[in-house]
């Protein structure tokens, strides 16, 4: 089936948007790029992203200890925590009231995309800046305006928001090869690699929630040149589904990598 073909399968079961183009940014397919989604755990990027900012300007270093909990000033006012139970990445809870360095926390938050440790490492570089990078490198509708579980912000519309085209900005502009391994290093890969040829590079992160399931990332054929995949879902499909979904385009995108101009 073409790129086309899939999405028209699913229409009607929610809001699902591609981005798919070259390293060097410029598009060659597109559907419904725009449009926002809950972010999840795709904020992640730029927090990190944000994070090794600080460090070029000697405001953070890798190894700099931080102390692990897990209480956090609210964007709505007040404070919050984590909830335990909808975190997938426990080895950062093992450590509640020890330090550990920011780079361990940078680790635990991209590769298994650790909740605690996201709010822990957001802490450290703030929303501002994080915020900032996705404005400066997305298509100005994406934003960060919270932590992980802030649920008193959700309640008061204070959300974090990923389009296709904003994720697909924030993936070309990354040039640190300590992040770029990082991505490649992520442990969840039911989406974007699941049906790549075994062994194929690929430097994504992905998000899911309730009815959420986006991933995007830049994939890098041994014989072709690298190409850059964003699949953003908010839909009632079985969660297994969306995987499916985002996997088949991502399997189309590969067979067409030697002309991503014929992708339809």
């Amino acid at each position: 089936m073409s790129i086309g073909e899939l999405l028209r399968a699913v229409d009607g079961s929610g809001e699902f948007g591609v981005w798919l183009g070259r390293a060097d940014g410029t598009a060659v397919f597109e559907h419904r790029s725009g449009r926002t989604h809950y972010s999840a755990s795709t904020m992640k990027l730029p927090v990190a992203m944000a994070m090794l900012r600080k460090i070029e300007a000697g405001e953070l270093t890798l190894d700099q200890p931080v102390a692990v909990h897990n209480d956090f000033a609210s964007a709505a006012g007040g404070r919050f925590g984590v909830n335990p139970d909808e975190d997938e990445a426990p080895a950062t809870w093992t450590k509640l009231g020890a330090k550990v360095p920011l780079g361990w926390l940078a680790t635990e938050m991209i590769t298994l995309s650790s909740n605690l440790a996201t709010d822990l490492v957001l802490e450290q570089v703030g929303l501002e800046a994080s915020n900032a990078v996705l404005a400066e490198y997305g298509d100005g509708a994406s934003a960060i305006r919270r932590g992980i579980d802030d649920r008193a912000a959700q309640a008061a519309g204070i959300s974090n928001e990923m389009s296709p085209a904003g994720l697909a900005g924030v993936l070309v502009a990354v040039d640190n090869q300590y992040l770029l391994d990082l991505l490649a290093g992520n442990q969840w890969n039911g989406e974007i690699p699941a049906q790549l040829p075994p062994g194929t590079r690929v430097e994504h992160k992905n998000g899911w929630d309730v009815r959420i399931r986006h991933d995007g990332g830049i994939v890098r054929p041994p014989d072709a040149d690298p190409f850059v995949l964003v699949v953003c879902t908010t839909s009632d499909l079985p969660d297994v589904r969306a995987q499916q979904l985002i996997a088949d385009i991502a399997l189309e995108a590969w067979n067409h990598r030697h002309d991503l101009g014929a992708i339809r």
